[in-house]
């Protein structure tokens, strides 16, 4: 059987100010699927079931803390906050100040390319390791755990230093009403390199959404996706962000 690679797991968890009853919970959180697809003897499987988990605790944890201290605001305002609080940037930059990616347990491959500061794993650990607190300490430390991570996004928050991560919002948006994610497609790119435009559509099952026109096609996705998002949610009936854009015409 494979053992697990010799990691300082003790320095691990005084680094999260977390101390695991099981530490197999903590060391499960960084299982890469492709670790175990190079070493199937592996005694532990990978992280994706904890991730899984960890996801549904967060977005529990953030919607309570914001409910409780934003009464003020809208629904649709509390929405975009919670989108900005959990997307893969967020959670990255979370990953990068607690340095999780040296904790990853990865095959060759992937640690070849990059895969120890790729934005999808880091995120996917962090998700991961609320899961193994969860199950590990309980609601109670999770919750600790968790706004103690979220405090300096917390604080941007509330100096007015985030904008809308609008293609998360459409993405959580549509996949409650149809279980479908959108895709976005470039149907227009003219003018010179130094002064590239792009066209963007985001189209769900053959429905375009919204189109959006930007210097680069990220530009132009946000741009697009921020029209689906502002219409939709104006068909809806519901409030909040969805505004009236009549000062720009």
């Amino acid at each position: 059987m494979t053992e697990a690679p010799v990691n300082d797991w003790d320095s691990c968890q005084r680094d999260l100010g977390v101390y695991f009853k099981d530490v197999s919970l903590l060391q499960q959180a960084f299982v890469h699927s492709s670790y175990l697809n190079e070493n199937p003897d592996f005694p532990l499987p990978d992280n994706e079931r904890l991730e899984f988990l960890g996801d549904a605790v967060l977005d529990f944890i953030v919607a309570e803390n914001l409910y409780a201290h934003f009464p003020q605001l809208p629904e649709g305002d509390l929405t975009m906050i919670r989108a900005f609080l959990v997307c893969r940037e967020s959670l990255d930059e979370i990953a990068s100040s607690l340095g999780l990616g040296r904790w990853l347990l990865l095959g060759r491959g992937e640690e070849a390319t990059g895969g120890r500061t790729r934005q999808s794993n880091l995120a996917d650990a962090v998700e991961a390791l609320i899961g193994a607190v969860y199950l590990d300490q309980g609601l109670g430390t999770t919750k600790e755990f968790v706004l103690r991570q979220l405090e300096p996004f917390v604080q941007r928050i509330r100096a007015g230093g985030i904008s809308p991560n609008y293609k998360a919002l459409l993405q959580e948006f549509i996949q409650k009403q149809t279980q479908v994610t959108p895709s976005y497609h470039v149907t227009e790119a003219i003018g010179p390199d130094h002064e590239r435009q792009f066209t963007v559509e985001v189209v769900i099952e053959r429905e375009v959404l919204g189109s959006g026109v930007g210097k680069s096609k990220k530009s132009a996705e946000v741009e697009a996706a921020r029209i689906a998002w502002e219409k939709l949610r104006c068909s809806h009936g519901q409030k909040g962000l969805c505004v009236e854009r009549t000062e720009k015409g």
